[in-house]
Parts: C-alpha cells; sequence; structure tokens
C-alpha cells in the first residue's frame, strides 16, 4: 500500500469515542482515517479484524536499556537508588550498534502488545567518560533507525542531563558512567539536537532528567532552548528527591519547574508520585499532563501516586512502562484503578473509558501526536485488535475487556495504516521472541 492508497479495515466490534458498535469498517488514506461506517458486514477487500479495535496504547515513558534488567534485579532488597546501581552496569555495556539490537526488540515487544507510540526518554548520548561518537547522535539514531525497523510511532525525549545529583547542600559533579549522560552544558546539549529532525513516524522532543541533573539556571536555559516543544522530566518520583529540592531551593520540585516557565500544556511531568496539594495546584493551572508508570513505581517501590487527586483537579494521566520489568499497557492501565482501590477500599474509582482515554490519547498528546489515540475521522490510523477467544477474555463484557485482557491477547497492530502484526507475527521481522534472546545476548550481563 502507497502512501495515499486507500485501505479498508473491518472490526468484528470498535470502541469508538461513544460507544463499542459492532461492524465498523475503518477506511485509511495518507496515514488517518479517512471514512468510518457502523453496522456493515464485511466486503471481500476489507482486512478482517477479529474481537475489539481499540485505539493504539501510547507508552509515554521508556527507556529501552531498562529492558535488558527484567528478572535480574530481585536477589536481595534495598531501593530505588540500589537499583539505579544495576541500571548504571548496563548503560556502561552499550554502543550504537547493541543499543540498536536491544531497541528494535523491545519496540517490537511493545508493539506486539499493542503500543503503537513510545516516548523514549534518552539519555544515553556519549561514549564512557562522555567522548563523543563521530556522529554525536549516534545513539539517538539507533532509537531512531530501531522504531523505523519494527514500525512503531516515535517521539524521541533527547535528555539534558548535566549534574550528578542533588543533596542538601547543593549539586554534585557526574560520576563516571554519567558522564555519557552529558553535554557539558544546555548550549552544547540543545546544538546536538538540533541536528535531529521530525519524520513521518517520528517527533523530536526534549527532556529535562530531573531537578536533581540540572541546576536552576540550567533549568532557566533549557526552558528558554525548548519553548514551544513537547517537554518531559523526571518528577517526585522518590521522597528523598523531594526532600533533598525542599532543603537546597525551599520548593518542591513542581515549584522549581514552573519557576523555570518549564510548566504548561507541552510538560509531561513522569511519575509524580509525591505530590502536596500546592504541587496538584500548580499542576492544574499550567496545563500539564501527568505520566504515571505503575508496574516500574510498584516495582522500584516508589510508592502510589494520586491518580485520583490528580483526576478531581483536571490534570490528564498517561501512562508509561519506563524500565519494562512489564511491557503490557493493560497492566498499566489496571494498575491506576487498582492501586487506587488499595488506598480507599473502594472499587471503579476510574471507568474503563477513562483508563483507555489515559493509555491513547492523553498519551499521543504528551508525546506531541495530538491527532492520535482514538478511532475518529481525521485521526492518526493507529489502532489495535484484541480476541475475545482466549482463556482470559473469553464472555468479557466488551466495553470492559481492558480489565481482562492482556498484551497477549492483543492479534493485530495497525500503525499508519501499516498492518504491522498480524495473528501476533511482526509482518516486516517475523517472530519477536528471538529478536529478544539475541538482542540480550549482545548486551552480555554477567
Amino acid at each position: 500500500m502507497t502512501a495515499t492508497e486507500s485501505r479498508t479495515y473491518w472490526c468484528e466490534h470498535a470502541q469508538l469515542p461513544t460507544k463499542v458498535q459492532w461492524g465498523v469498517r475503518l477506511t485509511v488514506a495518507d496515514g488517518r482515517i479517512t471514512q468510518i461506517k457502523e453496522r456493515v458486514r464485511a466486503a471481500s477487500d476489507d482486512t478482517v479484524l477479529r474481537g475489539v479495535a481499540l485505539p493504539g496504547f501510547a507508552n509515554a515513558h521508556s527507556h529501552a536499556f531498562h529492558r535488558a534488567l527484567r528478572g535480574r534485579t530481585h536477589a536481595g532488597g534495598g531501593t530505588f537508588w540500589t537499583w539505579r546501581e544495576e541500571m548504571y552496569a548496563v548503560a556502561s555495556r552499550l554502543d550504537p550498534d547493541t543499543y540498536l539490537a536491544l531497541a528494535r526488540a523491545v519496540f517490537a515487544e511493545m508493539l506486539a502488545t499493542g503500543y503503537t507510540a513510545v516516548g523514549e526518554f534518552h539519555y544515553l548520548h556519549h561514549r564512557a567518560g562522555g567522548e563523543r561518537y563521530e556522529d554525536p547522535n549516534a545513539m539517538g539514531r539507533a532509537l531512531i533507525r530501531a522504531a523505523e525497523d519494527v514500525g512503531i510511532r516515535l517521539t524521541l525525549l533527547d535528555t539534558c542531563y548535566l549534574q550528578g545529583g542533588l543533596t542538601p547542600q547543593g549539586h554534585v559533579a557526574l560520576d563516571e558512567v554519567q558522564e555519557r549522560f552529558s553535554d557539558g552544558s544546555v548550549a552544547a546539549w540543545a546544538e546536538r539536537v538540533a541536528e535531529l529532525a521530525d519524520g513521518d513516524r517520528l517527533r523530536i522532543g526534549a527532556a529535562a532528567h530531573s531537578v536533581r541533573a540540572l541546576t536552576t539556571r540550567e533549568l532557566d536555559e533549557f526552558a528558554d532552548a525548548t519553548e514551544g516543544k513537547v517537554v518531559h522530566a523526571h518528577v517526585s518520583e522518590q521522597p528523598a528527591e523531594n526532600l533533598a529540592v525542599q532543603a537546597f531551593h525551599g520548593r518542591t520540585p513542581v515549584e522549581l519547574l514552573g519557576r523555570s516557565g518549564l510548566l504548561d500544556e507541552n510538560f509531561t511531568a513522569v511519575h509524580a508520585t509525591h505530590l502536596s496539594e500546592r504541587d496538584l495546584q500548580f499542576l492544574e493551572a499550567s496545563g500539564a499532563t501527568v505520566c504515571f508508570c505503575p508496574t516500574t513505581e510498584r516495582d522500584l517501590a516508589d510508592g502510589i501516586g494520586p491518580s485520583r487527586a490528580l483526576r478531581v483537579h483536571g490534570v490528564p494521566i498517561c501512562l508509561g512502562s519506563d524500565q519494562h520489568a512489564v511491557i503490557d499497557p493493560f497492566e498499566e492501565l489496571r494498575g491506576i484503578e487498582m492501586h487506587e482501590r488499595l488506598l480507599s477500599h473502594e472499587r471503579g474509582r476510574f471507568r474503563p473509558e477513562a483508563l483507555i482515554e489515559s493509555a491513547t490519547r492523553a498519551g499521543y498528546r504528551s508525546l506531541g501526536w495530538v491527532d492520535g489515540g482514538r478511532l475518529a475521522v481525521g485521526a492518526l490510523a493507529d489502532f489495535i485488535a484484541v480476541s475475545e477467544e482466549t482463556r482470559r477474555t473469553a464472555g468479557t463484557d466488551r466495553s470492559q475487556i481492558v480489565f481482562a485482557a492482556t498484551g497477549a491477547d492483543v492479534s493485530d497492530v495497525v500503525v499508519g495504516g501499516e498492518h504491522l502484526v498480524a495473528g501476533g507475527e511482526h509482518t516486516r521481522l517475523g517472530p519477536i521472541d528471538p529478536l529478544l534472546v539475541e538482542a540480550m545476548a549482545l548486551v552480555r550481563l554477567p
């Protein structure tokens, strides 16, 4: 199918903006949905999608290289900070070739579970010790190439990372591993990123790693350099972070970001697990989004974020799989509701349609794809089909299938009108499991 040719997909059932409908034909051309017909029978030239079609999910926060840690960090106790040392050990082993292989496999795993867009929070920029590659964007281009090979939509959140951390006494120098994350200054970071350009399924965004990794002056410079761009940052993931910021700056991380002018409708606060009432008010007034990563936040013992309070304040919530201890959009969206149930002792804190909104449209908007995440005329032609005939989904109410399904129940995935996963197999790359096995062998963890 060329870019201008139209193609039709007949969905046995589809989650439209207002309801689940049967017999939905989606006509796509130029990567967008151009026509929707409801309650029709399949035609001979339709591509048939059985089960329930949903808008594609957006993985709004990803560190692809963290996938190498899955199932390897549970032998002892510890905290986020001890886990971070193991993560740094993985980072030290990667170069553009191994990064490409690993990211390709991870993006393929995402796609097969129903993620059609990903925001890659990218700070593995340079060689060990900070020496630049011949192409200063070699590592970023590896991620771009990986996404192109897989067909997933990518927002590269190129990350500015200049300080090694923050204590109550102030910022500390970069350590040996962190040196490869840094460009040395905001100006040098901006100059490097300016060499990257948007593409058909690519957006170049920006990220401030955290208020631990930039001084207030650097945050101000970063805000000036990224005006009008999609910007993400880790925010209040850990109580220790909040305590250090409060002790040194006399503000919370949210207040500090607001002081620098970064809080606006283009900004996404990742994690936002430990927020004050004043933080909630700042986020509401700014129009910013929050990205929860429930499977990571529980894996790292970060805590349970204030999802209900954010909803009351009208702050949009999107979702990410972050360190990829699990890659399953259904687990992430259910995590919002299930964690709230544990806190409140009540069920039904978020309705299914609200969870789908977080996993789809809110995530697409946070990544700069404002026309994605819904089945509507004019929207990006990114959608998936979920089987109703598995041991997990048989007998479910179709409007509540997200409470039963897992990524293993996704049979088909379409991005930009292209049928990339059919019957669970990638139409370009073939079986996905061998890609992951080969990529892990290249990383060669002890």
